[in-house]
């Protein structure tokens, strides 16, 4: 009997994985066309590699682009491109299909020509940083492979341009883009970057007045090296070429086939390291090399594996049967986007909201911008972290804490560098975090203020944005903490930077206070946060809501920790901390009472109702929970919230109305942001406020969905809070304490429903109206 009862359960497991790979097999993207230019690309990518692929007169092209490759002005560089032609060639006849592999994670183009038919396979692998390109063909044919690149000369780049590295508006007049090292080595196109010792960063630790502690601070610029080699087995060198893409010349290196053959195999081989000696750089790429054909016969299996196990962990499905329908679109749209996310899974450097690792052409998201295909608004090494959340948060639902490491690394190398500016700035402690920041972890050069008062603090961005907005890492220690709290994961290591967040708001306004009378807290014993921010729209806040929010939140999760992680000494300087926390305010409209964004503010200079930041992210409101009616109030009846809603690029409006349990309006403003994007590729949405493919855009939009169908408080597990009764759905999502959550809704009815650990069946609640 328990023998029979193991095979049912292996069965079933078995049919449940197969049911999804078949849902995810009808989200395949088939083009049967050509694409006119690299805006109708496809994206494929894995480990840290992001790739766009198209093809255009009967040549593959292929961007490449590898998370954290930074040049001296901080801009995040592309590898470069892949050209492939095929002689004869198949895909100069009718027959032709390209074809996104989703559960798989690779692509592949097939053409048939006059008797010649032929199918070339393009994937990364997941656990190095190498792509393949399989050509597969029925009779023999002759393989030309080229690297291409733009950056094979010293480039002075227009002014524009700089909007994609550290400098923005502040360049030096004729800032000029050093040329890549690339050259035949042998057989192979061998090319790099090589960084030297004085980058950016230099300039903006002295523009910012911390020289004094330059040596201690973390510098990821100072020699790194990036770049890689591209061969392929029986391929030998065949000269360059120069030719003018869209708008920007290149030189081309060209690999031909011996001989022809119906098989033909080449690698794309990148590596990343600070080194200063170069050739310790290139003997590292080949090991690189040898690792990877040691690994030629299990590469593929193992990251074919790595994709089953990442597509089986989640998944979204709605409106199934009506492929045409604008429901099943949001469903297809949503899981596409995941898989552009996981095209970063693995990389040392987050994702950025700005294009990810798969922008292209510039002039196709903005005609004035003829400029090279490495540029993208809103920078390279330069994060916005408002924006960054939003690419992150999602994963949470999605279980992918395996993609999340990445952001969280990226606060953790900076930590000691946020330390310094309080101690050198203000001569006290915690960590001292901007909105905008480099990956080194000071403000960037332009948004710091080129102008800046003699006597201005120079710790304060002089910045009518950015100025005093320091509260959006608390979102990221939320998201630490969420980790122990669904995965039970030992964050030990993390606790410290946690604390040292905290620790700046308490000192850092104490200190203000002080500066100002001789009280350092108000009359009632709470923090005076003031100057403050609701993010960049409530300027020169008293008491920004989103912060004490934030702050109440983060301080009660550290205090909910396991007993482990806080000895009694720090458990008391937290518990008095709380205590210290101001309320949050209110106000009201025609007799209803709402929450008001702050206790003051001088001026409005963006588009962010943060009064709405206690339901979303901070969740102190929210559907199920005490005071709804009172957030309700401020989503009805507060006008700037109403004049700023919206669903393009970052507009969070879809989650709060989710959050709130407005099922109809969640789905209105959810679903526009699940539209196909307009472009060739469904999910390549923007630019919005940033660029395209925004990824911003699409981790709000899928926070939403995740949100409409599935909302924990503590233990409590809400099942539907804002889903229409009438769109049928399929999911899989995570909850807290190691839960799993998989629930079909049909015609109205649920008519499944599992929950594991089975014990927690007992915390769901079903709230479908």
């Amino acid at each position: 009997m328990k023998n029979k009862l193991v095979y049912c359960l292996i069965g079933f497991f078995a049919c449940v994985r197969l049911y999804a790979q078949v849902n995810e097999a009808a989200y395949d993207i088939v083009w049967t066309s050509q694409s006119k230019n690299s805006s109708e690309s496809m994206p494929c990518g894995g480990g840290d590699i992001g790739m766009n692929i198209w093809v255009e007169n009967g040549d593959l092209l292929i961007y490449v682009a590898r998370s954290g490759s930074f040049n001296e002005d901080n801009a995040l560089m592309k590898a470069g491109r892949i050209r492939v032609k095929l002689f004869p060639n198949p895909f100069d006849g009718k027959a032709f299909k390209q074809e996104l592999h989703l559960h798989e994670g690779f692509v592949t183009v097939e053409g048939e020509n006059n008797g010649v038919k032929a199918t070339v396979k393009i994937w990364a692998e997941v656990f190095s940083p190498v792509v393949h390109v399989d050509v597969n063909a029925a009779k023999k044919i002759t393989v030309e492979a080229a690297y291409e690149s733009w950056r094979y000369q010293d480039r002075i780049i227009k002014a524009r341009e700089n909007f994609a590295n550290s400098w923005k508006w502040a360049a030096p007049k004729n800032n000029v883009y050093k040329k890549d090292s690339i050259d035949f080595n042998g057989n192979e196109v061998l090319f790099y970057h090589h960084n030297m010792a004085e980058t950016i960063f230099d300039v903006t630790v002295a523009q910012q007045s911390m020289d004094a502690v330059k040596e201690q601070l973390y510098n990821p610029l100072k020699y790194l090296t990036f770049g890689g080699s591209f061969s392929g087995k029986n391929f030998s060198g065949a000269g360059t070429y120069t030719g003018i893409s869209v708008n920007t010349d290149y030189k081309g290196w060209k690999l031909k086939s011996n001989a022809p053959a119906r098989q033909h195999s080449l690698s794309l081989y990148l590596y990343t390291e600070q080194q200063e000696d170069i050739g310790i750089w290139k003997r590292s790429l080949d090991s690189i090399k040898v690792l990877s054909r040691m690994d030629s016969k299990t590469a593929f299996a193992r990251s074919q594996q790595w994709w089953h196990d990442f597509w089986d962990r989640s998944f979204i499905f709605i409106d199934k049967t009506h492929p045409s329908a604008k429901a099943w679109e949001a469903g297809r749209n949503y899981q596409l986007f995941r898989y552009m996310l996981a095209c970063n899974a693995l990389g040392i450097w987050p994702t950025k909201f700005n294009g990810g690792l798969l922008t292209v052409d510039p002039v196709f998201t903005d005609t004035s911008n003829k400029l090279t295909p490495d540029y993208r608004n809103w920078g390279g090494g330069l994060h916005t972290m408002q924006n960054q959340r939003l690419v992150y948060y999602p994963m949470i639902k999605n279980g992918d804490w395996d993609i999340l490491q990445a952001q969280f690394g990226f606060y953790l190398r900076i930590l000691k560098n946020a330390e310094l500016r309080s101690k050198v700035y203000w001569n006290h402690g915690g960590a001292c975090f901007t909105e905008q920041m480099e990956n080194y972890g000071l403000p960037d050069y332009a948004e710091y203020g080129q102008n800046r008062p003699d006597n201005f603090d120079k710790g304060v961005e002089y910045n009518a944005w950015l100025e005093y907005l320091w509260d959006t890492v608390l979102e990221f220690c939320q998201m630490m903490l969420d980790e122990q709290r669904y995965t039970g994961r030992d964050i030990h290591e993390r606790v410290p930077f946690i604390e040292s967040c905290l620790q700046f708001f308490d000192e850092h306004y104490q200190y203000l206070a002080k500066k100002r009378g001789i009280k350092p807290l108000d009359e009632n014993g709470k923090l005076i946060l003031y100057p403050g921010a609701g993010a960049e729209t409530y300027k020169m806040a008293y008491n920004s809501t989103s912060t004490i929010a934030a702050l109440q939140t983060i301080t009660k999760k550290l205090l909910d920790l396991p007993t482990e992680y806080l000895d009694e000494g720090r458990r008391k300087k937290w518990s008095d901390f709380e205590k210290r926390i101001p309320g949050l305010n209110y106000t009201s409209f025609s007799g209803h009472v709402m929450i008001a964004p702050a206790k003051l503010w001088e001026r409005i200079n963006n588009e962010e109702p943060t009064q709405l930041y206690p339901v979303f992210p901070w969740g102190i409101y929210g559907a199920g929970k005490p005071g709804l009616d009172t957030a309700i109030n401020t989503w009805s009846y507060d006008t700037n919230a109403i004049k700023f809603r919206n669903y393009i690029g970052w507009k969070q409006d879809n989650i709060w109305a989710a959050r709130l349990g407005l099922s109809d309006e969640a789905w209105r403003l959810t679903s526009l942001k699940l539209a196909n994007s307009g472009r060739r590729f469904p999910a390549f949405w923007g630019p919005g406020f940033d660029w395209v493919p925004d990824h911003n855009w699409g981790g709000s939009a899928m926070i939403g969905l995740q949100e409409m169908l599935l909302q924990t408080d503590d233990r409590r597990i809400l099942l539907f809070p804002a889903w229409p009764k009438n769109i049928d759905v399929h999911f899989k999502l995570h909850a807290p304490y190691n839960t799993t959550i998989e629930a079909e809704l049909k015609e109205g009815k649920i008519i499944l429903l599992k929950v594991l650990p089975e014990e927690r069946s007992k915390d769901v609640e079903v709230m479908l109206k």
